[in-house]
């Protein structure tokens, strides 16, 4: 199994240290090292500022979101980068939610994986150059229709480094994994669980048995972000954790629409997700963090002394995840990758 490191998005500011730990985990021969964006920082500014002093690591993005960027923009993205790095960067999507695409981006969000579909067409199109670009979509016309008429189809100035740049997609319901299977390259799990592994290989078989799909177990990657804490207290490990599960199950996303919540409901803590939704929702932060039990924390996480994480990871090895995405300064990074090696 290889290793990634995933910087995130910022909170206030940029990360200390950020830089130190790209080194550091390229110098410990990590696979990967990945950037994110919310509505602040954006994904691919990061990479390619820390990614310019890297030489062999993967350059991706986990994730960028899709309604902050038509595809053709998202596509030149992809060229440049994949130029400047020699051929190492990696185009992680995401669709969001309602919540983020409408109230920031003013994109409707409806039928996600329809535009999902479209979009990856598109960028596939631009990246590989061999036409002017065109698509006459639901979602997505090019060129557009209904305006001057004066659109032109055009074809990117910059010949790709490579005819093809790794696409994956990050995906929590059944169906959006499916679709990674089915029109992408990997899939990027957030909180992904050994216990889970036969429903998304359920899922994942189902994109791959489609006509077209483009891959199959033996070539598809499954990076997923998964928080290793070595510490001989799992208690106090876990509580580290904690407040970022009570974020993403009780505030990340509409009452009605978080697909976080459904994660863990369908992994079996339905009431748990439940409680700690509807503490977070009504401010009670504190209490919707104290809901959530340790072993909740263990299902998702690698925590606890170095023979239990080791104990652990075999579970891991047996699942179809390819890459383990982890967080952290330089100094954790070592700590980790020597207690997983």
């Amino acid at each position: 199994m290889k290793l990634g490191y995933h910087l995130g998005y910022w909170s206030s500011a940029p990360p200390e240290g950020a830089l130190d730990a790209v080194l550091r985990a390229e110098e410990l021969g990590f696979d990967s090292v990945w950037t994110a964006e919310g509505y602040g920082s954006d994904a691919f500014t990061p990479l390619a500022w820390w990614g310019a002093s890297t030489s062999r690591i993967k350059l991706g993005t986990n994730i960028v979101q899709m309604s902050a960027r038509t595809p053709t923009a998202t596509g030149m993205h992809a060229l440049t980068l994949d130029h400047l790095s020699g051929g190492r960067f990696v185009l992680g999507l995401g669709a969001s939610g309602p919540q983020v695409v409408e109230g920031w981006y003013g994109q409707p969000y409806p039928k996600p994986l329809a535009r999902t579909r479209e979009y990856v067409d598109i960028v596939r199109k631009v990246v590989a150059r061999e036409a002017p670009v065109t698509h006459d979509g639901q979602h997505f016309q090019l060129p557009l229709q209904g305006g001057t008429g004066l659109g032109k189809a055009l074809k990117s100035t910059v010949h790709p480094f490579r005819k093809e740049i790794p696409i994956f997609l990050a995906a929590e319901g059944p169906k959006n994994v499916a679709l990674s299977a089915e029109i992408c390259d990997g899939w990027l799990p957030l909180f992904f669980s050994p216990k889970s592994d036969a429903f998304y290989r359920t899922a994942l078989q189902e994109g791959f048995s489609r006509p077209g799909a483009r891959r199959g177990f033996d070539d598809f990657e499954v990076a997923a972000s998964v928080p290793v804490l070595v510490h001989d207290d799992v208690e106090e490990a876990a509580s580290w954790i904690k407040p970022s599960l009570a974020l993403y199950i009780g505030g990340m996303g509409a009452k009605s629409v978080n697909f976080h919540h459904d994660v863990f409901a369908r992994m079996g803590y339905e009431d748990v997700a439940d409680k700690v939704q509807e503490l977070y929702l009504a401010g009670r932060k504190d209490e919707a963090t104290a809901a959530i039990p340790t072993s909740l924390v263990e299902d998702t996480s690698l925590i606890g002394p170095p023979e239990k994480i080791r104990d652990e990871l075999a579970k891991w090895e047996e699942t179809v995840v390819t890459t383990l995405l982890l967080r952290g300064d330089a100094a954790t990074l070592t700590k980790v990758a020597e207690t997983l090696s």
